[in-house]
């Protein structure tokens, strides 16, 4: 009896994975908790302990565009790496990393890519931006940081090669530790121009 509720469990946890990777492709929820509400409520799920977890969902969100956009999938991952790698020439000065979405794979038609880049401050990232001619659009961030509590981040939002790039700011001594990942509670993966550059290769 036990080993049949368990089974069950599993099962709700994997549809309503399924069903709130859909929601993110196809709605363009990028909050993952909004997202498995919403599944939850759709499928008429209460029970907490069935609904899955972030990282189950985001290998659900992978799998969704890997079975239903297959190599349009691959070649807009492709175009938003190439748009990351021009952002990141323009913004070197910045040291800057791709993190999320663009860098893991996951990235769907709404998905910005996603920087961090490091700095004295904000205003000298805004500063260069205006000096390339670039308009851009300011926004605030809040992340976890690895002694368990939540900073809030400056960040600028452009457009560059038709894509949407997110440029938000740490200190500069914030390239040694990463934020945790609101996915797995890990520091985020980051890669440089060159790592970005090696997933280009390597598609």
């Amino acid at each position: 009896m036990g080993r049949r509720r368990n089974n069950e469990t599993e099962r709700t946890r994997q549809v309503l994975a399924q069903e709130a990777a859909r929601i993110i492709v196809d709605h363009g929820v990028r909050d993952f908790r909004v997202a498995k509400q919403k599944a939850a409520e759709r499928l008429g799920v209460g029970a907490r302990g069935a609904l899955p977890g972030n990282a189950e969902i985001e290998a659900a969100v992978a799998e969704h565009l890997q079975l239903f956009d297959g190599d349009s999938h691959e070649d807009r991952l492709r175009l938003l790496r190439v748009a990351a790698l021009s952002a990141m020439e323009l913004l070197a000065s910045f040291t800057p990393r791709l993190v999320g979405p663009v860098l893991v794979g996951t990235a769907d038609e709404n998905s910005a890519v996603n920087l961090h880049v490091f700095a004295d401050s904000p205003e000298h990232v805004a500063m260069a931006l205006a000096d390339l001619g670039i308009s851009y659009k300011p926004y605030e961030r809040r992340l976890k940081s690895r002694r368990d509590q939540v900073d809030t981040f400056a960040g600028f939002e452009f457009h560059h090669n038709n894509s949407a790039i997110q440029a938000t700011v740490f200190p500069v001594n914030g390239i040694r530790q990463a934020p945790m990942s609101p996915i797995d509670g890990k520091p985020m993966r980051r890669v440089d121009s060159e790592g970005v550059q090696l997933l280009l290769e390597h598609v």
